[in-house]
């Protein structure tokens, strides 16, 4: 196989995996915030939470970026290339596949260990005292309560 056909391959199981990723952290995002609004008080509808919710970044692209790559050199190292080739032909079986074989990889023991490494790294980089993670969820209040005002809601 030449260097263009890989890099065509491995940007195509990037890609989707990208593609699912993201999909699913907006939706996954808007659920957790939906549920936090809830607990910690009262929203005036969904719409709400929903628009604040937007306000959220996605969390971790680099790790998710990191933990694709691993998984696509994986691929590389123990697929055959004529099946490497067979996945990437596009149909929504194919992706199903590419994305069920990485949730297998990342449920392997080898994951889990890494994983459990980098989540370790990241959380060493956050200070002792909660701190961020109040203002991460002060922010969160403070757009709600604009939100909740504009849309005529209680404070």
């Amino acid at each position: 196989m030449n260097e263009t056909s890989e890099r065509m391959l491995r940007e195509h199981l990037t890609g989707v995996l990208l593609e699912k990723t993201e999909a699913q952290g907006a939706a996954e995002r808007t659920e957790a915030v939906k549920e936090f609004l809830a607990v910690t008080m009262t929203a005036s509808d969904d719409r709400a939470a929903e628009r604040v919710a937007e306000f959220v970044p996605p969390l971790l692209p680099e790790l998710y970026r990191k933990w694709i790559g691993m998984f696509v050199d994986r691929l590389f190292e123990t697929v055959p290339r004529e099946a490497l080739n067979a996945l990437c032909d596009g149909a929504d079986e194919s992706n199903a596949a590419i994305v069920l074989a990485y949730v297998m990889f990342l449920e392997s023991e080898r994951m889990e260990k890494q994983i459990d490494a980098d989540m370790k790294i990241l959380a060493a980089g956050a200070d002792e005292n909660g701190e961020m993670e109040e203002l991460a969820a002060g922010y969160i209040r403070t757009h709600m309560l604009r939100l909740t005002e504009k849309s005529g809601g209680e404070k």
